[in-house]
Order: structure tokens, then sequence, then C-alpha cells
């Protein structure tokens, strides 16, 4: 026999309360997954144009995506769903160094990367970033020293770049041309008091005072830049003035030695060309005939 109408109602009551409870059950799972955070603290990374993104946070239960444009509007994707904070964007900015950049951080759950269920991503901008006028100089070296007399030559080497121009990466000198200038510091060994000059080049050609030894470092300047102007100073090299008179005398009595040689192989080749003229002279009168009366 059928149940009665009023009898039934409880058991409708009941299939929707355990209905609203399982979506209630369903969503508090779905939220234990991870909700994406905005990213935030974007900074851009470079030196000698090798540029990196980093932002924070962490991520837990979701990743990011980076993408990044060159001023066209157009998105390039990089670092695909990482739990990385930060992306290696070297490769696309050194396309063109002059180009204004924008980049972008996406914050996505695991279940927005089915193309069937994904919603918008939580996204963060980037500040905009021009390497050339904004990546740091990096540490130049010293390639060669000399100082002779009153003369002190110091040539820098230019830092590598990650730049490349028909499968050679280019120096800083090459990408910046005149805009580069380098700073020298010099000093007497003994003294504090620093001087310096400047130079459009690589070389510097400068007056120090005879038989004194000199320290000193360079620096890699862009005048016209209102941030990151200046390189790291390069390590501290110093001239010696025993190590350039043993070098000036290992030079001359090397000379000298190579002299008393050249005279010593002549002396020996005209007295062994004398001994044969002399020996060939007594040959030919021992087979000469003897004079008939």
């Amino acid at each position: 026999m059928a149940s009665p109408a009023w009898l039934r109602l409880p058991r409708l009551e009941t299939l929707f309360t355990r209905t609203l409870l399982l979506g209630w059950v369903l969503a508090q799972v779905a939220g234990a997954t991870g909700t994406p955070v905005r990213a935030y603290n974007l900074t851009w990374k470079s030196t000698n144009f090798k540029t990196i993104l980093e932002w924070e946070p962490k991520p837990v239960n979701y990743v990011y995506t980076v993408q990044i444009s060159a001023g066209t509007g157009d998105w390039k994707g990089k670092c695909f769903y990482t739990t990385d904070t930060e992306c290696d964007l070297t490769d696309e900015i050194v396309q063109d160094v002059q180009q204004t950049y924008s980049a972008r951080v996406l914050s996505l759950l695991p279940r927005d990367l089915d193309p069937l269920v994904a919603r918008d991503p939580v996204l963060q901008n980037a500040p905009k970033f021009i390497p050339y006028l904004e990546t740091k100089l990096g540490q130049p070296t010293i390639q060669s020293l000399e100082q002779v007399g009153t003369k002190l030559n110091v040539t820098v080497q230019d830092a590598r770049t990650l730049v490349r121009r028909n499968n050679t990466f280019l120096s800083l000198r090459d990408v910046f041309g005149k805009d580069l200038s380098y700073i020298l510091y010099y000093w007497k060994a003994e003294s504090t008091g620093k001087k310096t000059a400047k130079t459009d080049t690589n070389e510097f050609l400068i007056d120090v005072d005879k038989g004194t030894d000199y320290c000193f470092s360079v620096q890699a300047v862009i005048p016209y830049r209102t941030t990151n102007q200046k390189s790291p100073e390069s390590l501290i090299e110093c001239t010696s003035q025993e190590k350039s008179v043993f070098k000036e005398m290992f030079f001359i009595v090397g000379a000298v030695v190579f002299v008393v040689i050249i005279i010593i192989i002549i002396i020996l080749s005209l007295s062994l060309y004398k001994c044969r003229k002399a020996r060939g002279g007594q040959n030919g009168k021992e087979h000469s005939p003897l004079n008939v009366a």
C-alpha cells in the first residue's frame, strides 16, 4: 500500500538537506585545494642584460605563468605552470635591448589548466622595463697596465653581455658605444688620497711620479642615466717598480747575451772560413806539376 503524502514529506526534506550539506562539503574541499594569490613585489633584476623577473609569494596549491610583451600588445608565455617565484626573460629582452617591455604574472589553480573549466586567472603587472636604460653595468676588469717613467698606461677590458650579433656575444662597448665611459681611480701606494681620470675609450694614459708605485681601480659609467649609472669598481691593481726594474734588467741582460752570442758566431764563422781557405791553398800546391828546366 502506498504511503500517505504527509509521510513522504520528511524524506524529501531530508534529501534536500543532504544535498545542501554535500554541496557545502564539496565547496570546502575545493577551497582546501588552494586559492590563487595575486603576485606582488614584481621586480626586474638585470645585469649586463641578464634579466630575471622576481615576485612574491611562494605558491601553495597553485602555480604561476609569466607573460611578456615587447610593446606590441602580443603576450608571449614563459615559465609555464611553475612554483618558482622568478623567471629568466633574458632570451626575450636581448632581441631588442632598447625596446620597452611589459610583463605580468598569472596565478592559476590546477583546475584552471583545463580549458573546459578554466576561469579567468588572477594576474599582476610588472613595472615597464627598458633594458638599455635600466640594466646594471657589470664589474669591469683591468686588462693590462704599464708604468714607464712618468707615464702610466691602463687598459680596461669590457664585460661581456648576453646580447648577440652574428652568433657572437657583444661587450658593453659593442652595445653602448660612446654612451659608455670609464673612470680611473688612482693613488700612490703609500697614500690614501685618490685622483680620478675619465675616458670615452678603454685606455688611460696619465702622468705619475717616476719611481713611485701606484694603485688603481676602474668603474664603468653611463653619465646620462638617472638610475644604475655606475658599475661596481674593479679589483684594485698596483704597479711595482721593483718588478719594472727587474724586467728592464732582464731585457738588458738578454740583449747583451744575444749580442755576445752573435759576435761569437761571427768569429767562429770567420775562423772556420780562414781554415778552409788555408787548407785549400795547401792542397793546390801539393797537386801542381813540377816546373821542367
